[in-house]
């Protein structure tokens, strides 16, 4: 599984969120985006964040500076501003059938770079896709539609 993390959901804050989920809202929750996490499920949120929240046993470590909640908690406390201090609210997600995406990767279909919280909560969703080149080395506008092997 993957979530967008780039791609804002049209028309819709936190703050409609935690109204539809009858959450309180409160002073954290002010002007914080919901991202479309992909086409899968697009009713079930995710919450990818920095390291330092856990959610008592519901905090799945991604690695060393990431984790993923996916209980109304994390939004209660993101609410009350005791959640996470970077984090990307998401509804649905990326997912593929076995050997899907391995065959995609052979296909030169995806370019990958490691993850850094920089790129992931620092950069403006609209420069995250050059911020991620950026750490590969490569200019955008060198880029090709073509795909080949050398």
């Amino acid at each position: 599984m993957g979530l967008i993390i780039n791609k804002p959901a049209p028309r819709l804050q936190m703050d409609d969120l935690l109204k539809q989920l009858k959450i309180p809202r409160g002073a954290g929750s002010a002007g914080i985006a919901v991202h479309f996490g992909g086409p899968v499920e697009h009713g079930r949120g995710f919450v990818l964040h920095s390291a330092e929240y856990q959610a008592s046993g519901n905090t799945m470590q991604v690695d060393a500076r990431f984790g993923m909640t996916a209980t109304r908690d994390i939004l209660k406390d993101i609410a009350q501003g005791a959640g996470p201090e970077q984090r990307i609210v998401a509804l649905g997600y990326s997912g593929w059938g076995p050997g899907q995406l391995d065959e995609e990767f052979h296909r030169n279909g995806w370019l990958t770079c490691d993850a850094s919280p920089e790129v992931v909560f620092g950069a403006a969703d609209d420069a995250k896709w050059v911020a991620a080149l950026a750490v590969l080395g490569i200019d955008p506008l060198l880029l090709s539609a073509e795909a080949g092997r050398a």
